[in-house]
């Protein structure tokens, strides 16, 4: 049975990201004049007209069966991310119930658009037509040329708002009546890295599916990808929101205005996870870049767990001797998981999402004040307090004020002399105490006297 799915398709720069971001009501999918931007296909569940459906954009097509004419060598790069990006749109019509096929009115009927179109017939899918870029009404007339590929034509502006009235009153009755699961009880996962570290191999594996296009190109992601992935069935399932991102370059690095778009989708998608998965290469080990990106997880405030990834290509070295190595580049997350995955054999991948439950549970974790204030106390015993001019840190009291990330107010005489070296010793005991691993711990000192 379908879905409550509607895919957006078309050739290469007719401005489906355009209409995708139209009809979902906000900047989602990256809009840029190269042709291409798009690969993998995005998913957003959206509203319209009190109906919720979920809508797909697919990258552009482009060259159908053109390679295998032509003879063109399948193992080169840009031909693996065409047969890539043919592969997700046709995914994404297998999963949907109606399509909008995406053409440009202002270059006319083209070759590659009877190629889509001879697609969607194949996948005997209900579709219309939506001629792009009609700015005005005017250019509305030059939308019959399209009717020619058999399905309804409505003439559409996405830069201007125009047309999508009459579209949409054509798509919503072929979508069925049952409603699709609640996106907001998944738990966002942000997958998070350099580029070509094997993100998108990773989140593959997990959904034990081709979902994302991988090549060995670095770069090969740009917008970030929301997949939502179950481990076992109806109520009892755990329910995951993957967000698949662009790799993380350095500044000096990104150059083009798409780089730099990919850039801020994968932070912005750091802001908006519950826990965030750091993908390393384990035939490189932690790399300066490596730093950055997980000095920006910390900056977020983000619960984490290290994924390193292609274990199996580590040859005679043991998790063991690893291990220190890579909390000895990286000190500041040696309270984080590191799970040692490898994408093409299938090794500790569940592991790996037992660590993310781990994790997202301990950000959750609620410590009660009378055990908080013991564990806070006994840490003070063992370490003299911080002084400054005969005037001695005294702590009174302590409670829980928050969580994702965990907040603990700590009250004091002098707040202003407290040193970080002793708010950093007493989170670490708090970690050791309560077990806290991958969650983050803010201490706020406040001023009290001892009177009060």
């Amino acid at each position: 049975m379908k879905r409550r799915v509607v895919a957006i398709v078309g050739r290469p720069n007719v401005g489906k990201s355009a209409i995708f971001n139209r009809l979902a009501g906000r900047r989602i999918a990256i809009v840029h004049e190269e042709s291409g931007v798009t690969r993998d296909r995005l998913i957003r569940e959206v509203t319209w007209e009190d109906q919720r459906f979920d809508l797909i954009d697919t990258g552009g097509i482009c060259n159908l069966h053109a390679g295998r004419r032509a003879g063109v060598d399948p193992t080169k790069t840009a031909d693996e991310i065409e047969a890539g990006i043919r592969t997700q749109a046709a995914v994404a019509l297998e999963d949907a119930a109606a399509a909008i096929l995406a053409v440009d009115i202002e270059a006319g009927l083209h070759p590659l658009d009877r190629e889509v179109a001879r697609m969607l017939h194949e996948a005997q899918r209900p579709a219309v037509v939506a001629a792009n870029k009609a700015d005005t009404e005017a250019r509305d007339l030059q939308s019959a040329d399209f009717e020619e590929l058999g399905y309804p034509v409505f003439p559409v502006s996405a830069l201007h708002n125009r047309g999508f009235d009459p579209l949409m009153e054509n798509i919503l009755p072929h979508l069925p009546e049952a409603g699709n699961p609640a996106a907001q009880e998944a738990l966002k996962v942000a997958i998070v890295g350099r580029p070509n570290v094997g993100k998108s191999s990773y989140v593959n594996r997990l959904l034990n599916s081709d979902r994302v296009i991988v090549s060995a190109a670095p770069g090969t992601t740009r917008d970030s990808i929301d997949i939502p992935f179950a481990v076992g069935k109806g109520a009892a399932a755990r329910r995951y929101l993957l967000i698949d991102t662009a790799g993380l370059r350095p500044v000096g690095k990104v150059h083009s205005a798409v780089e730099r778009f990919s850039m801020f989708r994968a932070e912005k998608s750091i802001g908006r996870a519950d826990v965030v998965a750091l993908v390393l290469d384990a035939t490189t080990g932690p790399t300066r870049q490596d730093k950055h990106v997980a000095a920006l997880v910390q900056e977020h405030r983000k619960p984490c767990l290290l994924v390193m990834t292609k274990w199996d290509l580590a040859g005679e070295l043991t998790q063991t001797k690893r291990t220190p190595a890579v909390f000895g580049i990286l000190p500041f997350l040696t309270h984080c998981p590191l799970v040692y995955v490898s994408a093409k054999t299938g090794y500790n991948i569940r592991r790996s999402v037992d660590a993310i439950d781990l994790v997202a549970a301990q950000s959750r974790v609620a410590l009660p004040t009378g055990v908080l204030n013991r564990a806070i106390l006994d840490a003070c015993e063992r370490v003299q307090a911080p002084s400054h001019r005969g005037r001695a840190l005294r702590v009174f009291y302590s409670t829980q004020v928050g969580s994702a990330p965990m907040r603990i107010r700590v009250f004091v005489n002098h707040p202003e002399i407290v040193r970080a070296s002793f708010e950093a010793y007493l989170i670490r005991s708090l970690r050791e105490k309560f077990g806290i691993e991958g969650a983050p711990v803010l201490i706020q000192f406040r001023g009290r006297r001892e009177q009060e």
